[in-house]
C-alpha cells in the first residue's frame, strides 16, 4: 500500500511521508515488530498477569515513541499531551543519532526494566549492536544512538515510578465474603483476587479510574424472569451446547497466561498470550497488511498499548466496586454443583468483561490508524497449535474476543455489553486526546 496517512473524519497528528532518517538500515517495522514480539515473550514465559503486561508494552513503546518524535517533526511527543508525563531530555548531538536504532534500543532496555528475570531482553540488545555492526553503522552513530536511547529510557523509568505500581505490591489483599452474589475463589486454582488495587495505578489518558465508569450490573437474583437469572441461565445453556465454530472462537481469544490444567492427580500450568499480547500481536500483523513504515508501527504500537493500561484501570474499577459473582460459582452452588466452563474462569470478579473492554478500547485506536474495513488473518495463536481466525475489521476482532467470554462461560452476556461500552469510550478518549489535531 505505500506509505500511508490516516484519517478518521479529522486529520490525525502522523504524516508517513517523512522518514526520520533516510537510508537507515534500522528503519525496519518488520524489525521493531521482532522487538515487540521478544517482549511479548518474555513477558509469557514469566506469568505476567494481563494489566501488569499491559503497563510492560506501554512504557517500553513510550521509550521508543519518543526516541522517534526527537527526530521526525510531524510526531508529537507524549510529553504535556498525557499531563502527567514530564518532559523528555534532548538529543545532545541530533545529526549522529539514528532515531530508529536509538527507538530499538529504548524499547529493549525498558522492556527488560520492567520485567525480570533480570537481563531477559538484553541478549537481544546485543544482537542489535551486532546487526549495526555488520551493516556497517559508525562507531559514532551507534554510541550517540545509545545515549540518546538511554536518556529516553532512563526518563521513562525515572516517570513509571511514581504510577503507584510500586505501592500497590505490598497493598492489602481481597477479602472474601459469604455475601450473596458476591466473587468468590472458582476452579481450578482457587486463586485469591488478581491485583484488586490495580484502579489505584495512575492511569495515561483517563482524568480518573472512574471517568467511563459503567452503569451498575443487574441485580442478584435467583426468581425465574430475572434479569440476573435469565443472564445465568444462558450462559449455562449455550455451554452445554456449543458448536465446533464457538469452541474455536472460545479458545482463540482464551489467552490465558497461566491456564492450570488437572488430570487426574496431576496439576500443570500452560500459557499462552494474555490478551494485551494478544492485541500487540495484532498490532504487528496490521502493520504488516498495511505496509506501515517504521515510524507508523512504532505509533500505533504505542497508542494501543496506552489504551490497552487505560482500559484495564477503567475495567479494574469497576471489577472491584461490584465484586459480582462469576457464573460459575453461582451455577455449582445453586443449579449443577459439578458444571465447568469451557474455559477456566480467571481470578477476579465478573463485572464488566476484562477482555471486552480492552479489546473495545484497542480496536478504537487501531481503526484510527488503519481504517474500520482492514481484514486481516489473525495469526497469534498458530505457536500454541489453535488454528488461525479470519477478522474483517478490528471492531469485530473486538466483538468476537467479547462474545468469547460468554462462549466460554466465564462471563454474563452483561458484562460483555458493559465492557464493550466502556472499552470503546476510553479507546476513543486515547484518539481524542493523543491522536487528532488540536
Amino acid at each position: 500500500m505505500g506509505r500511508l496517512t490516516f484519517f478518521c473524519g479529522l486529520a490525525f497528528l502522523f504524516s508517513c511521508t517523512q522518514q526520520v532518517q533516510q537510508g537507515s538500515p534500522f528503519d525496519d517495522p518488520y524489525l521493531y515488530n521482532k522487538t515487540v514480539k521478544k517482549l511479548n515473550d518474555v513477558v509469557l514465559e514469566n506469568n505476567f498477569p494481563p494489566m501488569i503486561a499491559a503497563r510492560n508494552y506501554a512504557y517500553a513503546n513510550i521509550a521508543a515513541y519518543e526516541c522517534m518524535a526527537a527526530g521526525d517533526s510531524s510526531l508529537l511527543s507524549l510529553s504535556g499531551r498525557i499531563k502527567h508525563m514530564p518532559a523528555m531530555p534532548k538529543p545532545i548531538s541530533p545529526d549522529q543519532i539514528d532515531y530508529s536504532l536509538a527507538a530499538i534500543l529504548a524499547c529493549i532496555k525498558v522492556g527488560n526494566a520492567v520485567t525480570f528475570p533480570e537481563g531477559s531482553m538484553m541478549g537481544f540488545y546485543e544482537e542489535i549492536l551486532e546487526k549495526a555492526d555488520s551493516l556497517g553503522v559508525s562507531s559514532e552513530v551507534v554510541k550517540a544512538s545509545m545515549i540518546f536511547s538511554d536518556s529516553i529510557g532512563n526518563a521513562v523509568l525515572r516517570w513509571s515510578k511514581s504510577d503507584n505500581y510500586a505501592q500497590t505490591r505490598s497493598a492489602s489483599r481481597y477479602e472474601v465474603t459469604n455475601s450473596i452474589g458476591r466473587w468468590v475463589p472458582t476452579p481450578q486454582m482457587y486463586a485469591s483476587a488478581l491485583e484488586p488495587h490495580w484502579r489505584e495505578i495512575r492511569p495515561f489518558v483517563l482524568d480518573s479510574a472512574s471517568q467511563c465508569k459503567p452503569g451498575a450490573p443487574p441485580v442478584f437474583s435467583l426468581d425465574k424472569g430475572s434479569v440476573y437469572f435469565n443472564s445465568l441461565m444462558e450462559v449455562k445453556t449455550i455451554v452445554d451446547s456449543l458448536n465446533a465454530e464457538q469452541k474455536h472462537v472460545a479458545a482463540f481469544w482464551d489467552d490465558n497466561p497461566f491456564k492450570m490444567n488437572v488430570v487426574g492427580h496431576v496439576m500443570f500450568a500452560s500459557k499462552k498470550f494474555s490478551p494485551a499480547g494478544h492485541w500487540m500481536n495484532i498490532v504487528g500483523i496490521a502493520a504488516n497488511r498495511a505496509g506501515a513504515d517504521f515510524p507508523t508501527t512504532v505509533s500505533a504500537y504505542t497508542y494501543t498499548a496506552i489504551a490497552l493500561f487505560d482500559a484495564f484501570i477503567s475495567c479494574w474499577d469497576e471489577k472491584f466496586r461490584s465484586n459480582y459473582i462469576r457464573p460459575e460459582s453461582a451455577i455449582n452452588k445453586y443449579i449443577a454443583i459439578e458444571w465447568r466452563p469451557y474455559i477456566e474462569t480467571p481470578p477476579f470478579p465478573s463485572y464488566t468483561s476484562g477482555h471486552s473492554t480492552i479489546s473495545a478500547a484497542a480496536a478504537e485506536v487501531m481503526t484510527s490508524f488503519f481504517g474500520d474495513e482492514m481484514s486481516f488473518t489473525d495469526t497469534s495463536l498458530l505457536e500454541f497449535g489453535i488454528a488461525n481466525r479470519e477478522i474483517k475489521s478490528f471492531r469485530k476482532a473486538a466483538q468476537e474476543a467479547s462474545i468469547s467470554r460468554l462462549y466460554g462461560g466465564i462471563h454474563y452476556r452483561f458484562d460483555l455489553d458493559s465492557g464493550n461500552v466502556a472499552g470503546a469510550k476510553v479507546g476513543q478518549l486515547v484518539v481524542k486526546r493523543l491522536l487528532r489535531k488540536g
